[in-house]
């Protein structure tokens, strides 16, 4: 089930982002399994705006969760992350559709995010859920100061692109495939994180790239 989260959903999510983050050991990427979570400070000013969704197992716990910023006019995903021992059974496409059908609601146009290219379960995942690359020049303001800050923060030591997909009169893959037809070489994590690290995660203080 999606709900919004509560305030006692916020603990799961850290322990959510953490193994969410381990796959990324597999294809050299231990930076960003290293990244620690979000605090509980940054995650209770998404609280606060009600902008975190949250995906939950039979017993009401936090399995997924998605991140939302206002950015521009525009949803824009901050981080969505599917618990590894969840994954393959499409929920992160599911959070990025209640995300979009929320968007729609409060009258922005369009849902955007951040990710890795050449991560198998985040940019070619998010394309076959209809998101498409914008090009550096068609950025807003909002979204530069993004991706500016992800590339202070060491996370274009690998190619990072924004991307985005209409909230209104989208029609979601997950209304059209079944689980197993979502499923990719890898959990599904976005950049979350994950589909995730999904949209945007920081590159650790120590890491070993000096980009910092």
């Amino acid at each position: 089930m999606i709900r919004s989260a509560i305030s006692t959903d916020l603990p799961a999510l850290q322990q959510i982002e953490i193994a969410a983050g381990e796959p990324f050991r597999d294809i050299g990427m231990d930076a960003i399994a290293d990244d620690p979570p979000p605090t509980l400070d940054e995650l209770n000013d998404f609280l606060a705006a009600e902008h975190i969704w949250v995906q939950t197992d039979a017993n009401d716990v936090p399995v997924a969760y998605a991140l939302v910023e206002i950015v521009d006019g525009g949803a824009h995903i901050e981080q969505v992350s599917v618990h590894p021992d969840h994954a393959r059974q499409g929920l992160g496409a599911q959070l990025i559709d209640a995300v979009t059908e929320w968007a729609a609601d409060h009258h922005h146009d369009l849902v955007t995010l951040t990710t890795f290219v050449d991560v198998p379960w985040n940019a070619p995942y998010y394309e076959r859920l209809g998101f498409v690359r914008l090009a550096e020049n068609r950025l807003s303001p909002g979204l530069i100061r993004i991706r500016t800050d992800e590339q202070s923060s060491g996370l274009d030591a690998w190619p990072r692109v924004t991307m985005s997909r209409p909230a209104r009169g989208h029609v979601s893959p997950a209304q059209k495939y079944t689980a197993q037809e979502f499923a990719v070489q890898a959990p599904d994590r976005t950049n979350s994180s994950s589909t995730a690290v999904g949209p945007s995660r920081s590159i650790p203080s120590d890491a070993t790239h000096s980009s910092l």
